[in-house]
């Protein structure tokens, strides 16, 4: 599938409307959890639902809703809060409330449950959302996130993670990493999304499409604020009282999908997840890729998540 990304109207500066991107796929709003979401949709079946990571938006699963469309599933793609199409709300940012949004998504779509798919940040909200409201879970698939315990313990006790989520620490400092995301049209976010990559980089049409949608006002603030709870509540009561409702195990089948030259979220720290899940767990090591394998080989990742959520036992 090739991108058809308009080319940059450096002109007019982008608004939500930006990320309404053409293609084999249907945009709309939903209202859930007090806000309003945007998604793309494609196909009919069981639903999937889509959950993107930083610093990206809707747009990252653009190979898999045609994958998924063409697999006989509901295929659809959601901006998180503060993202996107996506509402901008002052507020709302821990990842208990975003997790509520996601399952509040699969309620205003009609659907009795989702097969979530999450990745980066996504994926951290789709464990949560696992945990938090199992019921309208019905198979977990995060890619390039630990579970939020194992995400917690690297951060803290392994050198190499806290090195290599940096940029996790600097987004703690205020105002400045808003306004560096958006210096020179969004020129830091190209160069983490190739810096993040492995050898298979994201063409210049990506890059732009993702700088673009950063400097869609008040998005970069909204990015960066899950990270400042993430870090900010951690000897707070209300981060160590997510921590321990975290311990409570994922029961659904989970496919945990990373990339061997991953960057910036260690294999190390990825790997042992599966002790939080209390049902069928399959990990998937994609070996050559980096943090974006969904992008960097989009065929293979796609191929490897159909043949799990079609898969009626999958194997532990």
């Amino acid at each position: 599938m090739t991108d058809q990304v308009p080319p940059p109207d450096r002109t007019t500066a982008p608004t939500p409307a930006t990320v309404r991107i053409e293609g084999p796929w249907t945009h709309r709003d939903v209202a859930a959890n007090g806000a309003r979401f945007h998604i793309a949709e494609a196909g009919e079946g069981p639903l999937v639902l889509l959950l993107h990571g930083f610093p990206q938006f809707w747009w990252a699963w653009r190979h898999q809703l045609v994958a998924l469309a063409d697999a006989g599933f509901r295929a659809v793609a959601m901006d998180l809060r503060g993202v996107g199409g996506s509402d901008r709300t002052p507020r709302g940012y821990d990842p208990a409330n975003l997790a509520l949004d996601i399952t509040g998504v699969v309620r205003s779509l009609g659907e009795p449950d989702a097969a979530l798919v999450g990745h980066d940040l996504g994926g951290y909200l789709a464990w949560t959302a696992a945990v938090m409201r199992p019921k309208l879970v019905r198979r977990l698939a995060v890619s390039s996130m630990p579970h939020p315990r194992r995400w917690r313990a690297a951060m803290l006790r392994d050198r190499k993670q806290t090195a290599a989520g940096s940029y996790v620490w600097g987004f703690q400092r205020p105002w400045l990493p808003e306004r560096q995301l958006v210096a020179d049209d969004g020129a830091l976010v190209g160069r983490l999304v190739r810096d993040w990559s492995g050898p298979s980089l994201p063409d210049d049409e990506a890059v732009e499409t993702y700088r673009r949608a950063m400097c869609i006002p008040s998005t970069a603030h909204c990015a960066i604020e899950p990270y400042r709870w993430m870090v900010r509540s951690l000897a707070r009561p209300d981060g160590i009282q997510f921590n321990r409702r975290m311990k409570r195990p994922v029961r659904v089948p989970t496919l945990h999908l990373h990339g061997s030259l991953d960057p910036v979220l260690r294999t190390r720290s990825a790997a042992g997840s599966g002790e939080y899940v209390e049902a069928p767990y399959r990990w998937r090591l994609f070996d050559g890729l980096g943090h974006f394998p969904h992008e960097e080989d989009p065929v293979a990742f796609s191929n490897e998540l159909v043949a799990w959520l079609k898969d009626p036992e999958p194997d532990r």
